[in-house]
């Protein structure tokens, strides 16, 4: 089944009740038992739900993956995967991960004796020599948040496996249209579902996709144990997003191209970052696991200061000034104030996450109009 009808039919079947061909919001909490024991399946809400069901079996699909397991939201995802691990164990992560990320790993797991190392992925085989005993797991985003650095997934999972390490893949930013890391190696793959796999800003939610029954067995003992899990209503939107994500990131993918060349050429601008430019260091690389380079842009200024990414920030109309991403609507963001306000600024400068250091969402709006937006913003500041 090709990608464009899996979104569609994978896992969605006509309710046998009534033929209805959407999948129902199951908005119960508990089931009818006929004798103890004895049921169709669901017991109890936080347990097992349909609407929950359909939603995983779409998402594993989507990701070439067996088994999808959903949580309330994306670091519920993350959450529950880092429930796997015991004290003394080591999480190798990239150094310009998710601010969220880095602060569950280094201000939640860090008090229970798990270990998070951050480490510049960009070189797979500079991991190699990070790796220790207690190396348990490598955490992977590519494209990265926010410099939209890029890792050889499949190099990556060799070494790992090497020295019987696993990798999971944030697959936010690319989401399965563009990117599948099962295919490539990764034991697990995770999306803040939030994003480009709801697509319409209405729905905070997370998933785990894995083709490893035995992960799979685990997470959902925790998804259970634990109750971090997504309502119905939550479920069933998030099914009806994924039935247009092909047709969105596609859009949107055709439009962060246009806009990137528009920012390189921008006297304002000092540096843009994005896999599809051919300047990009890991261009290849992306080239050769992507089917295209995503919606996300981000850039910095010549005029290197906060004050001038908060003039812009404040002056464009259609980018609406807001956390989260991978909506139809264009948001702009500062990642140093916003999503990755809680890593330490020298942490951050580290990595070149600058205070003028801007991040776009591009969504699905005619192209032309979003350039003249960001055209007219940039014009309130002095080029250097």
């Amino acid at each position: 089944m090709k990608f464009g009808t899996k979104v569609i039919h994978a896992g969605v079947t006509p309710d046998p009740s009534t033929g209805a061909i959407m999948t129902p919001i199951f908005q119960t909490s508990t089931y009818v038992q006929e004798s103890i024991g004895v049921h169709k399946g669901y017991a109890y809400g936080r347990s097992h739900n349909p609407t929950r069901s359909a939603l995983e079996t779409n998402l594993a699909a989507l990701e070439n993956g067996t088994d999808c397991i959903c949580y309330a939201s994306g670091l519920a995802a993350m959450d529950a995967i880092l429930k796997l691990f015991k004290p003394g164990d080591e999480i190798l992560s990239t150094n310009d991960v998710y601010g969220g990320s880095h602060r569950l790993l280094t201000k939640i797991y860090d008090v229970f004796g798990l270990k998070g190392s951050f480490v510049d992925m960009s070189e797979a085989a500079s991991i190699e020599a990070m790796i220790t005993d207690q190396t348990k797991l490598i955490w992977v985003e590519t494209p990265t948040n926010p410099m939209l650095n890029i890792i050889d997934i499949k190099a990556v999972c060799e070494i790992a496996h090497k020295h019987g390490v696993l990798v999971c893949v944030d697959n936010t930013f690319s989401s399965p249209y563009l990117q599948t890391p099962l295919d490539l190696g990764a034991d697990m793959v995770t999306h803040s579902a939030t994003k480009y796999i709801n697509g319409h800003s209405d729905v905070v939610h997370g998933c785990v996709i894995t083709s490893n029954p035995e992960l799979a067995k685990r997470l959902r003992f925790i998804q259970n144990a634990a109750g971090a899990i997504p309502g119905p209503m939550d479920c069933f939107l998030v099914l009806r997003g994924i039935k247009t994500l092909h047709l969105r990131v596609e859009r949107s993918c055709q439009n962060a191209e246009k806009i990137a060349a528009f920012l390189v050429d921008h006297p304002a601008v000092s540096k843009v970052y994005y896999p599809g430019l051919a300047e990009h260091p890991n261009y290849d690389i992306a080239v050769s696991q992507m089917r295209a380079f995503g919606g996300m842009v981000s850039f910095d200024l010549h005029a290197n200061s906060y004050e001038s990414a908060e003039k812009i920030l404040s002056n464009t109309h259609l980018f609406a000034l807001a956390e989260s991403l991978g909506g139809v609507e264009s948001l702009i963001g500062h990642p140093a104030s916003m999503t990755h306000a809680s890593i330490p600024r020298e942490d951050r400068l580290k990595v070149g996450l600058t205070d003028s250091l801007i991040r776009l969402s591009v969504g699905v709006e005619d192209v032309e109009d979003l350039i003249e937006d960001l055209a007219k913003a940039l014009a309130t500041i002095k080029p250097s």
